[in-house]
């Protein structure tokens, strides 16, 4: 599912490109979030819930531009297989970076559940939020049922969620279990399940590259992921997982986690 590791001489070449990158970068970055995200936020207004692009509301066309311009910005190339499922859909992701919700925000729309650390996070963090994002602060079991309690009413609605079931991220090495009682909300709300794989690099030989380093934070990745050399990003929207397959929510969590990981490369 990993690539090996490149020779340690590999590295000076990398290092020495990182100056001109973050010359390149920096700037478009800083317009990114001076002036597209202030034009960006203009056409996020009551004035426009309503208008449609397509087959998507314009709003969710505007969010998913912004998010794919910010992957662009940091040297990731899209690619997509698979469609995403219209209507009220949950859509669950292995969990490898923060990059991972501005992946599949420039894909599709959708409120995603995420630790509240997010929400303190810069930039990204106020993002999260006006992305319809829904905190979950990890550990309590009072703070989940309020999530799920969420997540059902917005699919009921005809929303979209988007969760990584693995709880956290892993460091890109392995694709954890996945905790089966936060399917609990697709269940309750008849709505079917997607799994999407998300891979980084040619094969999955960038996902450690992506994921937090040990004790890395998110400011050191964000800006060592700026520096970062030009790569493919893939995400694929597998088969869906229809509502009301039998055993529950156990057995929507098992198909995903299968289904993903065959997507990985096993």
């Amino acid at each position: 599912m990993i690539a090996p590791s490149s020779p340690a001489g590999a590295a000076v070449p990398g290092a020495v490109l990182r100056a001109p990158r973050y010359l390149i970068r920096v700037p478009a970055l800083l317009w990114h979030a001076l002036v597209h995200l202030p034009l960006t936020l203009l056409l996020l207004t009551p004035l426009t819930r309503r208008w449609r692009w397509g087959d998507e509301p314009f709003q969710h066309r505007v969010i998913r531009a912004w998010s794919a311009g910010l992957m662009r910005i940091f040297g990731f190339r899209l690619r997509r297989s698979g469609t995403p499922l219209k209507g009220a859909t949950m859509f669950v992701a292995n969990h490898v970076g923060w990059v991972d919700i501005s992946m599949l925000h420039s894909q599709r729309m959708m409120g995603f559940v995420a630790k509240d650390e997010i929400s303190r996070w810069p930039v990204v963090g106020w993002l999260a939020s006006r992305g319809q994002t829904i905190y979950h602060r990890r550990g309590s079991t009072e703070s989940l049922g309020g999530v799920l309690g969420e997540m059902v009413r917005r699919l009921q609605r005809g929303d979209s969620v988007g969760v990584f079931p693995e709880g956290g991220t892993r460091g890109g090495s392995e694709l954890g279990p996945f905790h089966a009682r936060i399917f609990t909300a697709a269940v309750e709300a008849g709505v079917p399940v997607q799994p999407v794989a998300l891979i980084y690099g040619e094969n999955g030989d960038a996902q450690q590259v992506v994921a937090f380093g040990k004790r890395e934070s998110f400011a050191a990745n964000f800006f060592r992921l700026l520096g970062e050399p030009t790569r493919t990003a893939n995400v694929h929207f597998l088969e869906p997982i229809p509502a009301g397959t039998e055993d529950g929510r156990r057995r929507i969590a098992e198909l995903s986690r299968t289904r993903i990981l065959a997507a990985m490369g096993g």
